[in-house]
């Protein structure tokens, strides 16, 4: 099986701008970015997505995001950030290895957030029954 491009990134087979590092975890700037100082974090031990990946993985992602969310915003000059995580492909994740986002905000930067839908009587109570069912 080939290598996927973060594992080579990981690897240093390929280049990019790393930010920072840790023994669990690489952060670097997004090459296509929504804003200025957009940053992947990504876990060293490959994992396929958010659900694929082992919970103490995922605490180490949350420490670096705490830990490099700050010196972004400094940098940049912005005062607010999206922190987001695309699972699957119809959520739109293209590179399967999990990966977050840190996207840094600004004022009018035209990025959008999704506007949201309404839940038809009784489905709110239906769905959480269900997903409790589940646990």
């Amino acid at each position: 099986m080939d290598e996927c491009l973060f594992c080579k990134i990981i690897n240093k087979q390929i280049p990019a701008e790393i930010v920072y590092e840790n023994d669990d975890t690489l952060a670097f700037l997004d090459i296509k970015p929504n804003n200025i100082g957009h940053t992947l974090v990504i876990p060293k031990k490959h994992s396929r997505d958010f659900l694929d990946t082992e919970p103490n993985v995922i605490t180490e992602m949350a420490h670096t995001v705490h830990v490099i969310a700050p010196a972004i915003l400094t940098a940049v000059g912005a005062s607010s950030f999206n922190i987001t995580v695309n699972n699957g492909s119809v959520a739109g994740q293209v590179i399967f290895h999990t990966h977050w986002y840190i996207i840094p905000r600004f004022e009018n930067d035209g990025y959008k957030m999704w506007p949201g839908n309404n839940y038809k009587e009784g489905e709110m109570r239906e769905v959480g029954e269900k997903i409790r069912a589940q646990l």
